[in-house]
């Protein structure tokens, strides 16, 4: 299936600056995937190391560091030659080896001809650990997310709505009424099957939302495993616990996380080092209060106050129960399910993008779900799961702030009518 990402890797192989690049990303995004075919199709070889399978290439980093010394050793233990520019040097699960990660600064300063790439499925979790020694500014740094709406497309076969989705949205144009019909019951198809790529794959191949299920009832359960490395019995209890309260924290009224809901009395003190954990391994998304709808925005942040949003929204179906029934459903009794989705799937578009998510509150009278910069301006994203598209919340937003537009999210075709930028659903991966 093709991914974005397969862009920036062919651009990192062709850097003559290129550094060793370290692949971010929650388990069972397809790093090891990825990395593997673009080692096959661009590279003579690839010397692959697991290092939580190999005991033999950990030990190799006990000793020195000069990376002549690694790769004589390597190339021993993996009984491969390992030439500059012609073998790919693959460190899968690096955070099991805080030594290899060290490495890569040595290999930045002495050796940058040969070709480095490392992932780790709790990467991020492990760079945050005291002990652990980063190489900064010596490493390229990437982040493989779940499969977006439009890598499920291509891989759907989709590639003709893709470009008129995009030309669209270039010109604000609305797209014809079938297709608009057409891609938004695909959507609601995406919204319980998500991004995971086994998921998708499962999902292409047996068209089952059973068997898909099954998939991602096997990832929740590989990230509750995770839950217990680099954590002590008791901070994996308490990472367990505030995971598991996420589908009620978003479905009240007030979506601000709130500790109560994990343990009567819990407070940031207690589940603090949790909520770091789960958004560091990539399992969540954090989405930060400001205060005002000024730049920059991180100078009108309220850091006590955040919302958390699942990196997937198929997984988050999954976890929560949602059934079919209540993604395509139109009645009353499923608005507010299809509404929930319909927000945690553009804070995964968004998240995708590189954005750091906020979202605006003002004294309880108005709330808008999302604000982005663009061009110096704090611009405000509405979301809706329907047709519906009152927003008090954006007028109150453009009379105090007099943003330049509005963005308004829905099931309503494209349009930009008295300053508000009206997008599909299913085009939220080009905001």
């Amino acid at each position: 299936m093709k991914r974005k990402i397969y862009n920036k890797l062919f651009a990192w192989k062709n850097k003559p600056d290129r550094l060793p690049l370290l692949l971010y990303g929650a388990r069972q995004t397809g790093k090891t995937y990825i990395l593997t075919e673009f080692g096959r199709q661009h590279y003579s070889n690839i010397a692959y190391v697991n290092f939580e399978q190999s005991t033999p290439a950990r030990m190799i980093f006990d000793g020195d560091l000069l990376p002549s010394r690694i790769i004589e050793l390597l190339s021993s233990v993996l009984e491969i030659e390992i030439k500059p520019d012609k073998t790919l040097l693959f460190f899968d699960e690096i955070q099991a080896c805080d030594r290899a990660l060290t490495a890569l600064k040595y290999f930045a300063e002495q050796a940058n001809d040969y070709h480095i790439v490392a992932a780790g499925s709790l990467l991020g979790v492990a760079v945050n650990r005291e002990k652990f020694s980063f190489p900064v500014g010596k490493v390229q740094i990437e982040t493989l997310y779940p499969m977006d709406f439009e890598e499920y497309l291509w891989a759907r076969g989709k590639k003709g709505l893709v470009k008129e989705i995009h030309s669209c949205f270039a010109e604000r144009k609305a797209v014809e009424e079938a297709l608009h019909v057409h891609l938004l019951e695909v959507l609601r198809e995406y919204l319980l099957i998500g991004g995971m790529p086994a998921v998708v794959k499962e999902y292409l191949i047996a068209k089952d939302y059973q068997k898909a299920a099954d998939i991602q009832r096997w990832i929740l359960s590989s990230y509750v495993v995770d839950m217990t490395k680099y954590a002590t019995a008791s901070e994996s209890a308490k990472i367990r616990a505030a995971f598991a309260t996420l589908p009620m924290q978003l479905a009240k009224d007030n979506q601000k996380f709130q500790y109560k809901l994990i343990k009567k009395g819990a407070s940031a003190t207690h589940f603090g080092v949790a909520i770091d954990w789960l958004e560091s391994s990539g399992v969540v998304i954090k989405c930060r209060k400001v205060n005002s709808g000024y730049t920059p925005l991180s100078m009108y942040t309220d850091m006590s106050a955040f919302k958390l949003f699942p990196a997937d929204v198929g997984l988050f179906c999954s976890m929560a129960g949602i059934l079919l029934a209540d993604v395509v459903g139109v009645n009353d009794n499923t608005g507010k399910t299809r509404g929930i989705l319909a927000e945690c799937y553009v804070a995964q578009c968004l998240s995708a993008s590189g954005a750091q998510l906020y979202y605006w509150e003002s004294d309880g009278i108005a709330e808008i779900d999302f604000v982005i910069v663009d061009n110096g301006m704090a611009i405000p994203l509405e979301v809706k799961s329907s047709v519906n598209t009152r927003a008090r919340s954006l007028e109150v937003y453009r009379k105090r702030y007099n943003p330049g537009y509005v963005i308004r999210i829905s099931e309503k075709n494209f349009g930009f009518d008295n300053g508000i930028f009206s997008i599909p659903l299913y085009a939220a991966f080009l905001v």
